[in-house]
């Protein structure tokens, strides 16, 4: 009676621990639908959430496999167990001692199993991070580093959420004393865009390698302004002209780009970083600031 008292809890342990298990999946489920597009600081927040979740109910319930496992071998029942040995010849007992004490608990298995995986995935992260040091990413970081450092300038983080180019304008004319929006230069590069359609036209294609229309540039300008796509160097034009000032650009590859010098009232001139590779939703832009500034984490 006592061992199928025993198999029913280990049953009703692993029903239970099943469930748990499919409740977590639904709420990790539920959080990584929760992180807007994008949004990379949201992104890493679940992420250390999950994982800490998902570490909780990894002790919790081998803390209670272990209690499970310690109530089925009560020392009342171990002497049972001996007892029923009493007509076995001595050199059997021995060995099923012999046995038993070389045979690794179901405790003891989770363990060397869970030491093996975080092995393995150590191993995993030492290979990422060679790979990192050695990939076009962090050779473009540090050409860009190098590149800003004799400028006496540091990078400027912005979020990489489709806005980057129009927030990193942003953040130079906030140094310079002027306020803007992110909103506010998309309107006003659209609608410098359609006033000079000419200027902008021949340099549209489609997938197909088709010009674009009159129709389809309407609704490129109309993107560009309501919604979050992602800003090139036409748009860098745009700016430029709307703003009266060059704006450079700094890339690892080829040297910086002055976009807007040709500009009869052009001062002040804006710097901003373009990455290739640093982004894995693709290009992206970035501000600078003199490096004697403290660097601030985020500009959104």
């Amino acid at each position: 009676m006592a061992d199928d008292e025993g198999l029913s809890n280990e049953v009703n342990l692993q029903q239970r621990h099943r469930k748990e298990r499919k409740e977590l999946q639904a709420q990790v489920q539920k959080l990584k639908h929760s992180i807007p597009k994008g949004d990379k600081r949201k992104k890493k927040e679940i992420t250390e959430q999950i994982v800490k979740l998902e570490a909780e109910l990894d002790q919790k319930q081998e803390k209670e496999l272990e209690e499970l496992e310690s109530t089925t071998n009560e020392p009342s029942k171990v002497a049972e167990q001996l007892e029923s040995l009493t007509t076995v010849d001595s050199d059997d007992v021995d060995v099923a001692h012999k046995v038993k004490e070389n045979k690794p608990s179901r405790a003891q298995k989770r363990r060397d199993k869970k030491a093996q995986e975080e092995k393995e995935r150590e191993k995993r992260i030492q290979e990422e991070t060679i790979n990192n040091l050695m990939g076009s990413r962090n050779v473009e970081s540090e050409t860009i580093k190098a590149i800003l450092d004799k400028k006496g300038l540091q990078l400027f983080e912005i979020a990489s959420d489709g806005n980057c180019l129009y927030n990193a304008i942003c953040h130079q004319l906030q140094q310079q004393g002027t306020e803007a929006s992110n909103d506010s230069l998309r309107k006003q590069t659209a609608d410098y865009m359609r006033a000079h359609q000419d200027d902008f036209l021949p340099f549209l294609t489609k997938d197909n390698g088709d010009i674009y229309t009159s129709e389809d540039f309407e609704k490129y300008c109309v993107e560009l302004e309501k919604r979050p796509v992602w800003g090139g160097q036409l748009e860098v034009k745009a700016l430029s002209h709307v703003l009266h000032k060059s704006v450079e650009i700094v890339q690892a590859e080829g040297s910086s780009l002055i976009i807007g010098e040709e500009g009869k009232h052009c001062d002040s001139p804006l710097c901003i970083v373009y990455h290739r590779h640093a982004y894995g939703l693709g290009e992206h832009y970035n501000s600078v600031q003199p490096k004697s500034e403290e660097t601030v984490d985020e500009f959104t």
